[in-house]
């Protein structure tokens, strides 16, 4: 291939700038904690096959505090290529190994001309290969990332929807179906089924999860382990998962594992679910927040910034249009990674690093804005109980209680009497002697409603 110059600065070797010249795609790098992920696997790697004897302790030492060094970010400004690469992900594998085998020829004391004493394929790669070592760091760094942010932020998003509709339970407001009056609710009831959108979401992310500590680490190339130590996966998956605290295992067939990510498809199409269930939970929340004085105006949320530049006094609910954003966002990238796991052409899928970049970004923005919705919005918010009160006292939907007694078609009419005069329900009801005052007060009682009796 020739030569290629590559800047002094940096720690990188010929094949990472090979990447760096070949794909000038975008300003798309992938995050620390995939970067972390890679060096961790090199450092398990090392001291594995220092154990093995198929790396001397000086070589091995000087790996492991290079390594280190990513898995901290020390390193990260080294990691150049860009998220649009080839399909295995080979041109970051070899960003690492080449940054951990220069960095680890300095801590050597030696020259990079010395690149036969530590080598980047020789014995940074030992036993491993791009096409099993990414997609491990795809399954570390999302189980990382699920575990660290998402899922913490998640909880602490229940929990404040949980408190709201505890404060909220005595408050009784109109119900809306098709956007139109229907029978009365609570607030509180409101909040509960939102509360339980993320408890089921909290559930279903935390199965998905559990599929990322099948890790295909050990099938080498094409699935088969060729040039690996037989005891090298094993060995390595298991400082890994002393280290990272979760139990990572070989994948159970290696040619799945390394040809179709299933693992990394079902967390994705969980994101989405709970992308989705956020997404309704948010518009609800604006809808029953707008006004002041021209909306729904059941709820007020915290007032954090002026919401124009022209209109004086106005506050919009922009930490939910930015979740809402957020959301897009992650049912978007679950389209993306949805396709990309239909290209397993045979041996290896070949679109990895846009799988590893969609996903983690997915898990941290969703996490990241779960935890602001819940700091900077949810815990804020403050109920109107006379404004809901008086909407329920006007819906039509009331009548819905006198079916029993009049019957379907004549209480249609009384909500149809109702509309015209402007007039509740109790009000027209009375007047045409359905009922005494004080039954149709116990009847009509949208308390009594909301709880189903």
């Amino acid at each position: 291939m020739g030569e290629i110059e590559v800047p002094v600065h940096g720690l990188w070797g010929a094949s990472t700038q090979r990447a760096v010249v070949n794909f000038p795609i975008s300003e798309l790098r992938f995050s620390p904690r995939f970067i972390s992920a890679m060096g961790m696997i090199k450092v398990a790697a090392a001291r594995v096959n220092c154990e093995l004897g198929l790396l001397d302790n000086e070589r091995a030492e000087a790996i492991v505090r290079a390594g280190e060094e990513v898995v901290s970010g020390q390193l990260y400004p080294h990691f150049v290529v860009d998220v649009f690469q080839t399909g295995s992900g080979t041109s970051t594998n070899m960003n690492t190994n080449e940054v951990i085998a220069h960095r680890a020829l300095e801590i050597l004391g030696k020259d990079r001309a010395e690149s036969d004493f530590v080598h980047p394929n020789d014995h940074v790669n030992m036993c491993q290969s791009s096409n099993d070592v990414f997609p491990t760091a795809i399954h570390i760094a999302a189980y990382g990332g699920i575990s660290e942010v998402l899922l913490p932020a998640l909880r602490d998003l229940h929990g404040a929807l949980l408190s709201k509709s505890r404060e909220f339970n005595g408050i009784i407001k109109a119900g809306r179906t098709h956007l139109q009056d229907a029978a009365p609710v609570t607030l509180g009831q409101e909040f509960s089924g939102y509360a339980k959108q993320i408890e089921h979401a909290l559930r279903q992310l935390h199965t998905a999860a559990s599929g990322l500590c099948r890790v295909a680490l050990g099938g080498t190339a094409v699935g088969t382990g060729l040039n690996a130590h037989p005891e090298f996966a094993s060995r390595v998956l298991v400082k890994l998962t002393e280290r990272v605290g979760v139990g990572f295992a070989e994948a159970d067939d290696h040619f799945e594992a390394q040809s179709y990510l299933a693992a990394a498809i079902d967390v994705s199409a969980q994101l989405r679910a709970c992308a989705i269930g956020l997404l309704k939970m948010l518009n609800d929340i604006r809808w029953l927040a707008s006004g002041p004085r021209c909306g729904l105006g059941e709820i007020s949320l915290p007032e954090i910034q002026p919401g124009s530049s022209i209109m004086p006094g106005k506050i919009n609910p922009v930490v939910c249009e930015s979740a809402m954003m957020a959301c897009v966002h992650v049912i978007g990238s679950d389209f993306v990674v949805a396709q990309c796991g239909q290209h397993g052409n045979f041996e290896l899928n070949t679109m990895m690093p846009i799988v590893a970049y969609h996903l983690l970004s997915s898990i941290e923005i969703l996490g990241n804005s779960a935890r602001n919705l819940s700091e900077r919005c949810v815990r804020g918010i403050s109920a109107h109980p006379e404004r809901c009160r008086d909407f329920a006292d006007k819906s039509l939907a009331t009548v819905t209680a006198l079916v029993p007694i009049i019957g379907y078609d004549r209480a249609a009419e009384l909500a149809m009497r109702a509309l015209r005069e402007n007039r509740s329900i109790r009000e027209v009801a009375e007047e045409e002697g359905v009922s005494s005052q004080a039954e149709l007060e116990r009847i009509c009682d949208p308390f009594r409603m909301s709880r189903g009796g």
